[in-house]
């Protein structure tokens, strides 16, 4: 998918689910506002997406793949806080995004209500983790992640019943969880099936 085909698809979406109605595992409404920058590199040969490798020192999602994002902070509005933990967390400059769209919120199992913009970024990217919350940023094609065949359904008993979550594995990289839920949202709208 092109830069341009992208742009098309994003900006023929539909407006973003912003309160999504509670699960059933939850006891309230997400008292935690984060947001996460879904970034997409627009490099010659094709787009990629940025992650990072999570800490496995953390307390939380530790070793987990994530978008570069946080909790937004008082007087932050989303972008600024996207970008701000972009710029903390992997070294990416605000200068070099320009914010395309925004996606639905999701509400993660850590009780955050989370705001995902998409965000396209123009190379060259010099990512470098902050070494304390992301051990490691990469990028994987978005044509890799496109792909039907690299998607999988898997299931876990938590809070009293069997949840179903997204997969995407690239080469060691397993993308799951919040992550994966947020990606299968902006696959979705690429496709046009959202």
């Amino acid at each position: 998918m092109t830069r341009d085909e992208v742009l098309r698809a994003l900006e023929a979406m539909a407006p973003p689910v912003i309160e999504p109605p509670l699960s059933d595992w939850e006891e309230g409404e997400a008292h935690r506002r984060a947001a996460v920058l879904v970034p997409l590199v627009d490099h010659d040969d094709g787009l990629t997406v940025i992650f990072g490798q999570r800490s496995k020192a953390l307390r939380r999602h530790a070793g987990e793949v994530a978008f570069p994002g946080g909790r937004i902070e008082e007087g932050e509005d989303e972008i600024g806080a996207a970008l701000r933990e972009a710029e903390e967390e992997v070294g990416l400059r605000p200068e070099q995004v320009r914010i395309v769209a925004r996606l639905d919120t999701h509400r993660a199992g850590s009780g955050f209500a989370m705001a995902p913009h998409v965000g396209l970024v123009g190379p060259p990217v010099d990512l470098v983790p902050d070494g304390v919350e992301i051990e490691e940023a990469f990028e994987v094609p978005l044509s890799f992640l496109l792909d039907p065949d690299n998607h999988r359904r898997e299931s876990l008993f938590w809070r009293g019943a069997d949840r179903w979550y997204s997969v995407f594995e690239y080469g060691p990289r397993y993308i799951w969880g919040a992550t994966a839920t947020v990606l299968v949202n902006l696959l979705q709208v690429l496709r046009g099936e959202r």
